[in-house]
């Protein structure tokens, strides 16, 4: 998942902004108490979700796919003072560390956790959104895309997660998996689909941004 030398890595890290403290608890205990807290979005991550949010100003932000809730409360740090962040994720088990740190942040109010299947959820989705970030189930990447992009106002941010699978998308793998072949194709969808434009970021295991024109 990480690209650069580590020394390149943590010199970038020292010149980034430091975490609240309330994402710095919430990493320490995904990292003791969850499997694969890989997963987590993390500080430097964090804080680029957090610097998008504060740039866009969104009122109405959606998420697929929570996990522990560290990207929801680093998006919900640029959300406007009337705004709203729906978090969406199907795994029961994460559900009372998630409400947790949701009570504990300043932004409670803001934020609303659903536990549920996302694809079925968002079957009946309403309203507008400023911002998607997809973080889910990699297979169905593209069809969260299909099921939200008439969901995006015009000039709004779609943003997906883990686009460069820990390399995979350039690896010579003499058999592809259908997670890298589903990020491969929703990758080159993105990349076709003429009603945004996009920018593929080498951040993490990759973020690709695209614009609803």
């Amino acid at each position: 998942m990480e690209f650069l030398e580590q020394n390149l890595a943590n010199y970038i890290v020292a010149h980034t902004s430091e975490s609240a403290i309330l994402l710095q608890e919430l990493e320490r205990e995904t990292n003791l108490k969850v499997l694969m807290p890989r997963m987590i979005s993390g500080h430097f991550q964090g804080r680029v979700l957090s610097m998008l949010s504060k740039m866009i100003q969104p009122k109405n932000i959606l998420e697929i796919g929570t996990y522990t809730g560290y990207s929801a409360l680093c998006l919900a740090e640029g959300l406007t003072p009337d705004g709203q962040l729906l978090t969406i994720d199907i795994n029961a088990e994460l559900s009372d560390l998630v409400q947790k740190y949701f009570q504990k942040s300043a932004y409670k109010n803001q934020l609303k956790y659903i536990n549920a299947n996302a694809m079925e959820y968002l079957k009946n989705l309403e309203g507008f959104f400023d911002i998607v970030f997809i973080d889910a189930d990699k297979e169905n990447y593209q069809q969260y895309y299909d099921m939200i992009i008439d969901h995006v106002n015009p000039g709004g941010y779609i943003i997906a997660d883990n686009v460069l699978w820990s390399g995979k998308v350039v690896a010579e793998l003499k058999k592809i998996d259908k997670d890298t072949q589903a990020i491969l194709d929703f990758n080159a969808f993105v990349q076709a689909d003429n009603r945004v434009e996009n920018v593929l970021f080498p951040i993490r295991d990759g973020l690709l941004i695209a614009r609803k024109k």
